[in-house]
């Protein structure tokens, strides 16, 4: 899902200007939820945003995830794929395809 040259190259933006000391976990996660707000906002009045502005909100917040998996020394890939394993046990095809039914009232 995200390339390694990808994480390098942000580990690299975020070296060259010593900007790690700002970013603890709490304060990327801060950031997800107001870069997620960003990427709402795009679609506050109608529901047809401006592409380019949801595709840079969009990098935004993305960006913004892998730098807490990278501070947590975490794969993104792995996250992904273990939270869907969960997801798949509370989900079953056979009593979710087609609803979008919270998974405690299937």
């Amino acid at each position: 899902m995200t390339a390694e040259h990808t994480r390098d190259a942000l580990r690299t933006f975020v070296a060259e200007r010593d900007w790690a000391q700002f970013h603890s976990p709490e304060n990327l996660a801060k950031s997800i939820s107001i870069e997620a707000g960003e990427l709402l906002e795009c679609f506050q009045w109608s529901a047809d945003a401006d592409p380019e502005r949801v595709k840079d909100e969009l990098a935004d917040v993305l960006t913004y995830c892998l730098l807490l998996a990278d501070k947590l020394g975490e794969d993104p890939d792995e996250l992904v794929l273990r939270k869907l394993e969960k997801t798949r046990a509370k989900y079953p095809v056979e009593k979710a395809k087609g609803r979008s039914t919270k998974y405690d009232a299937l």
